[in-house]
C-alpha cells in the first residue's frame, strides 16, 4: 500500500474498511520537522505493532504554536512528502490543532504509539484509545537523536 496524504474524512472512511478487514491500525503523531534516525526508529517500531500506520502530522501553524517562531524549519507539505516516502508509513494526515485529539477520536486506532519521553498519563488520546479497546505503546528513544539537538548542532557549526 503506497503512503499518501489524505484528509481526515477520507481517512475515517478507509479506517472503516480496515476495521472490517481485521487490519489493526496504528497511529503516531508529531512535528517531524527535521527527520532523523530517532524518527525512523519510532516509525519502524510503530509499524511493527499493527498492519496500517497512520502518521498525524502537526501543521505549520501547530508547530509554530508548540515550538515558537522560526519553526518549523521544513514546510508541512514537504514534511508530509518525506513521511509518505518512508516504507513503514501508509497514510499521513495533517492537523491544525495543538494536539491530535480530534484525529485520534475520529480514527480510534487499535494502537497509539508515542516516544518514551512522554509520560503515559500525558499521552493525548490515551483514554479514548484504551476505552475503545485499543492500547498505547511507548517506544524507547534513540539516545542523542532529537530535532532540538540537531537544530542546535546546525546553528552552532
Amino acid at each position: 500500500m503506497g503512503a499518501r496524504a489524505t484528509d481526515l474524512d477520507a481517512l475515517v472512511s478507509e479506517r472503516s474498511r480496515w476495521r472490517a478487514q481485521g487490519r489493526p491500525v496504528v497511529l503516531t503523531n508529531g512535528c517531524f520537522d527535521l527527520l532523523h534516525p530517532g524518527h525512523v526508529a519510532l516509525l519502524e517500531a510503530a509499524r511493527r505493532t499493527g498492519e496500517v500506520l497512520v502518521v498525524a502530522l502537526n501543521s505549520d501553524a501547530s508547530v509554530r504554536g508548540l515550538k515558537g517562531e522560526g519553526r518549523p524549519l521544513i514546510p508541512e507539505a514537504e514534511r508530509a512528502e518525506v513521511l509518505r516516502g518512508l516504507e513503514p508509513v501508509d497514510r499521513v494526515v495533517v492537523y491544525e490543532d495543538p494536539t491530535p485529539l480530534a484525529v485520534i477520536r475520529a480514527l480510534l486506532p487499535d494502537v497509539l504509539v508515542k516516544g518514551a519521553d512522554w509520560d503515559a498519563d500525558a499521552i493525548v488520546g490515551r483514554a479514548e484509545v484504551e476505552s475503545a479497546g485499543g492500547r498505547v505503546v511507548r517506544v524507547p528513544l534513540v539516545s542523542g537523536r532529537s530535532t532540538s539537538t540537531l537544530v542546535d548542532r546546525i546553528r552552532h557549526t
